[in-house]
């Protein structure tokens, strides 16, 4: 594996969560972290928090990755500080009310596509102009697919149709990355806990009609699966990984 100790690395999504747990241990691997979301102030304590747990080097900035005038000034920012961009992880995400698919509104759709497709796809766009001048030329690109990439839960028709074109997106960016030195995977994540997935201790609709609980990993062994698949030269890749509870209902959803 690849020593990447003072590469740069940006994190969407990246004050709480997931995105959190990743980019804390990206700092903690030498990495030189930006995260970006929409709340400054929360951006601002987590950078605080990571710093006085591991040190390293953070930065935040506000976004609306949905946005592209917001991402291109996120994006000059980082070549602006930096001169480059190692790594870029397609974290941000959002979902919409479980509700049947007749009773979802227009916003609620559009406001699911602009977070968790539109705003993967101008990050990404944004990223390969980037390394595509850098030099070294090349970096990573990392999307978080989740498992409903692959299958969905009950009245989840927008969250799962932007998963489902994020793996579209994925494997479009490693095919036309490749002449480039940049390599583009995606991770499939199966209930990390995290304040989006509290729920699951006390019950989720079951494809079935019944309420169930399920069990849990914690995001500490999703952020080091993200830091293996960064840590690779980029003459190698993970195309697709999935990471995930072992006794979740995923095979056969149930």
């Amino acid at each position: 594996m690849a020593d990447k100790a003072g590469n740069v690395a940006l994190v969407t999504g990246g004050g709480t969560g997931l995105g959190r747990g990743i980019a804390e241990a990206l700092g903690a691997e030498a990495y030189k972290v930006v995260i970006c979301g929409r709340r400054a102030d929360v951006l601002d304590a987590a950078v605080r928090e990571m710093e006085a747990n591991i040190g390293g080097h953070f930065m935040a900035i506000p976004v609306n990755v949905g946005e592209p005038s917001s991402v291109e000034a996120l994006f000059g920012e980082i070549e602006s500080t930096f001169g480059r961009l190692d790594l870029l992880v397609n974290n941000a995400g959002i979902g919409a009310p479980a509700v049947p698919m007749e009773d979802l509104t227009f916003d609620q759709w559009s406001a699911v596509v602009s977070v968790n497709l539109t705003g993967a796809f101008l990050c990404t766009q944004q990223a390969v102009r980037l390394m595509k001048k850098q030099e070294p030329r090349g970096g990573r690109i990392i999307n978080n697919g989740s498992i409903s990439a692959t299958a969905p839960r009950p009245h989840s028709a927008p969250y799962t149709a932007t998963k489902h074109a994020i793996t579209g997106l994925t494997k479009s960016t490693a095919l036309d990355g490749r002449s480039f030195d940049i390599a583009c995977g995606q991770i499939d994540i199966g209930n990390a806990a995290t304040e989006m997935t509290a729920r699951m201790s006390e019950g989720v609709l079951q494809p079935n009609g019944e309420i169930a609980s399920e069990p849990t990993i914690p995001v500490s062994e999703v952020a080091r699966a993200v830091v293996y698949m960064a840590s690779l030269p980029l003459d190698a890749n993970v195309l697709n990984m999935t990471v995930m509870a072992t006794k979740m209902p995923l095979v056969g959803r149930g």
